[in-house]
């Protein structure tokens, strides 16, 4: 990957990787993502907070995606978008890691996030009569070992193991995948499995789950009785769309990192690269649609919060 010592000092672009229309079409792309995961996280901050009949053990962790989502908007969108709009990434060494650490920070806290709600869907669906209750503590210490869990995996690169550089058109930062040091690449073999890997299995295992428990109860219903079999198809709708969206938004970063490692002579086009970039961090939009805006009882709160606001 390219180093800095070209830029560091310099107001133009070491290596021509995009056409100047390029450059402005994946800024543009970018800033349209970026504006819209700002808007919708903050709208969904100030509506759980402003409406106390959504002050539940969920909530917290939707706030805390929210969070997470404008933290990489903040930190990884805007930047990006200003470095594909002059053509190179203008913010030298120190800025390269500390937005690579940043968006890294905030994107696996996200994806970590998206597990405690997936675990929290589960037990209140399958265990409604109050066998299992998650609570407000358990939401508590699912967001904080949320961000425990991504500030112990994420800190490495800062002393040593592993190292944040630049990707794709090298408009913005990550974890270094193309390193071929054996430090480096035990790093990120870990990493892949207990930042992606791990909570993509809690999702799975606790969705599956919950769609089993589901179908189990529908069958149980008097056949002429179709209002279960309709919320059985409707959560199942959602649950489809909620792991399709983490697939759309995660899957193609992750497996192109993982190509990487374990084919050292892989050579992937720069402007290829960038793609999966583009895919994670259009989580910020995805994110607050599905988990809020699609929930009936906080779409009912949303309208009266943006004319109020």
């Amino acid at each position: 990957m390219e180093r800095f010592s070209h830029h560091e000092n310099s107001t133009a672009p070491a290596t021509e990787l995009l056409s100047r229309t390029g450059f402005t079409i994946m800024a543009i792309i970018m800033g349209l993502f970026s504006v819209a995961g700002l808007i919708l996280n903050i709208l969904v901050i100030v509506m759980i907070l402003r409406n106390r009949q959504l002050r539940q053990p969920l909530s917290y962790a939707l706030v805390n995606l929210a969070i997470c989502d404008l933290g990489c908007s903040v930190f990884g969108g805007l930047p990006t978008t200003v470095n594909s709009a002059m053509g190179y990434f203008s913010l030298g060494r120190l800025g390269c890691v500390c937005e690579g650490f940043a968006v890294a920070f905030f994107g696996i806290a996200s994806l970590c996030t998206v597990g405690v709600i997936s675990v929290e869907r589960y037990i209140v669906v399958c265990y409604p009569m109050g066998a299992v209750i998650f609570q407000t503590r358990h939401a508590v210490a699912g967001v904080v070992l949320s961000w425990v869990w991504s500030f112990v995996w994420n800190t490495p690169p800062l002393f040593g193991w592993g190292s944040y550089e630049l990707e794709g058109i090298k408009t913005s930062c990550a974890p270094n995948w193309y390193s071929r040091d054996v430090g480096n690449m035990s790093y990120i073999i870990i990493y892949f499995l207990l930042c992606f890997a791990a909570p993509f299995s809690i999702i799975l295992v606790s969705y599956s789950r919950l769609l089993w428990a589901l179908h189990r109860v529908t069958k149980l219903q008097i056949s002429e009785d179709r209002s279960t079999q309709r919320v059985e198809v409707q959560v199942a709708r959602m649950i489809v769309l909620m792991v399709l969206a983490f697939l759309i938004t995660w899957l193609p970063y992750a497996a192109l990192a993982l190509a990487v490692i374990m084919d050292s002579g892989l050579q992937v086009d720069p402007v290829i690269a960038s793609i999966p970039v583009y895919f994670a961090k259009s989580g910020t939009v995805y994110n607050p649609i599905i988990y809020t805006f699609m929930n009936r009882q906080f779409r009912g709160n949303a309208v009266p919060t943006v004319l109020s606001a």
